[in-house]
């Protein structure tokens, strides 16, 4: 579509009323399953660890919940365990000490690579001695060449590592050979954690394809509720230092009374996830790739981080010279248009981004990275009016910087 028409296309749509949400990496908005699953849970009650007719039907949600999770990474039931969300997962995961087929696993140092999620860079229960950063390339995928030659000298050191990889980035959408990584973990006695909140739901992943022996996953990142997510394990690992005690709830690894209808719309997101299959990733994908077409058509200077790597169908991280993404959220915002900044964000402040620094972007492109980041309820209109929103932001940035070199 030529951007004339397109721009006209623009004007109608925007007369119309609504908005559009480009933020499903910060959080999805809820799919219709699991606000059903959810308000029945609700209805229904019951405590998942009494005895009674009502007790054992909010445990048999749970632990149809359980079953629908585990299906979406190919995972077992039984290695499952429910927490409040990817960030307390990850905690639990990152821990020195584990119960493996009836030993304990000491593991002396975890190596994170640099473009981590916050969560996952504070290392958790590892001393902040023995936590060390796996750098990235250009590209934003992680130095494997680093990644093994650490390892190596590890193991010629008696040491056990810990490798903490994200499945793909939630600001630039890369995705990371999680499996390559692993192998080198595995080969040197040691474990890989993969964050794979951003990845599952966007891509095809299972915890045998992966490798992995542990993984995070939240809720809300596929369409389910906020404030639950889960803890999956493999390679016989189980968790030897738990972090909530007491009613020993999720088999004793997360004491708690669980959140039963939040748990409960966990489990039809996640199967309506995997009904949708691949068709829905495709769709997105088109969108994505139809947004990022136009956009380099109104902006041939525009970069797109991360556009030579694989990266997930639905995100694009953007930026201009010389744009600042305050001002642009601002201004997105104020048309209709919700979006992020590329960094990551606190009491509501635009933070420098730790990801695009660890790519050794210069300074004034980062400060001004934008993403946007399609879902399940994604369409034509939502391309739409971001560009047209876009156009008005690159023409009032042109005539800042003109007034500016005059």
């Amino acid at each position: 579509m030529a951007f004339g028409r397109l721009l006209d296309k623009v004007c109608s749509t925007m007369a119309l009323s609504g908005r559009s949400y480009l933020d499903h990496n910060a959080t999805s908005e809820l799919r219709p399953e699991a606000r059903d699953a959810m308000v029945a849970a609700m209805a229904a009650g019951g405590n998942a660890s009494s005895v009674h007719a009502e007790g054992r039907a909010a445990r048999g949600r749970i632990e149809s919940a359980r079953e629908e999770v585990a299906s979406l990474v190919g995972a077992s039931a039984r290695n499952v365990v429910f927490t409040s969300g990817g960030t307390e997962a990850n905690a639990l995961a990152l821990a020195p000490r584990f119960h493996r087929c009836g030993e304990t696993l000491i593991l002396d140092r975890l190596l994170v690579s640099a473009i981590e999620h916050p969560c996952v860079l504070e290392g958790a229960r590892f001393p902040a001695d023995r936590i060390e950063r796996i750098p990235v390339l250009a590209s934003g995928v992680v130095d494997l060449g680093w990644l093994e030659s650490r390892l190596a000298q590890a193991s010629a050191a008696g040491e056990r590592v810990m490798v903490s990889l994200q499945a793909a980035n939630n600001e630039t959408g890369v995705i990371h050979p999680v499996r390559a990584a692993a192998e080198l973990a595995h080969v040197s006695g040691g474990v890989l954690h993969c964050d794979a909140v951003q990845a599952v739901g966007k891509i095809g992943f299972s915890m045998a394809e992966s490798g992995a022996d542990l993984a995070a996953l939240s809720a809300h990142k596929i369409g389910g509720p906020q404030g639950v997510g889960a803890l999956v394990m493999g390679g016989g690992l189980q968790i030897a230092d738990r972090m909530m005690r007491g009613g020993g709830q999720e088999r004793g690894a997360r004491s708690g009374t669980e959140n039963g209808p939040g748990i409960a719309g966990f489990g039809a997101a996640a199967r309506a996830v995997r009904e949708a299959g691949t068709a829905e990733r495709e769709r997105v994908r088109a969108l994505r790739d139809k947004l990022e077409a136009e956009l380099i058509a109104l902006a041939p200077e525009a970069v797109i981080f991360g556009a030579e790597a694989q990266r997930l169908p639905n995100t694009t991280l953007v930026s201009l010279s010389g744009l600042r993404a305050e001002t642009a959220l601002i201004a997105l915002d104020l048309a209709g248009v919700a979006v992020s900044s590329g960094a990551a964000c606190s009491s509501g402040k635009v933070k420098r981004s730790h990801v695009l620094d660890a790519m050794g972007v210069e300074q004034d492109l980062a400060a001004g990275a934008i993403r946007v980041s399609f879902g399940w309820n994604s369409g034509d209109e939502d391309v739409i009016r971001f560009l047209g929103a876009f156009a008005k932001l690159k023409e009032t940035l042109h005539q800042r910087l003109g007034r500016a070199a005059a």
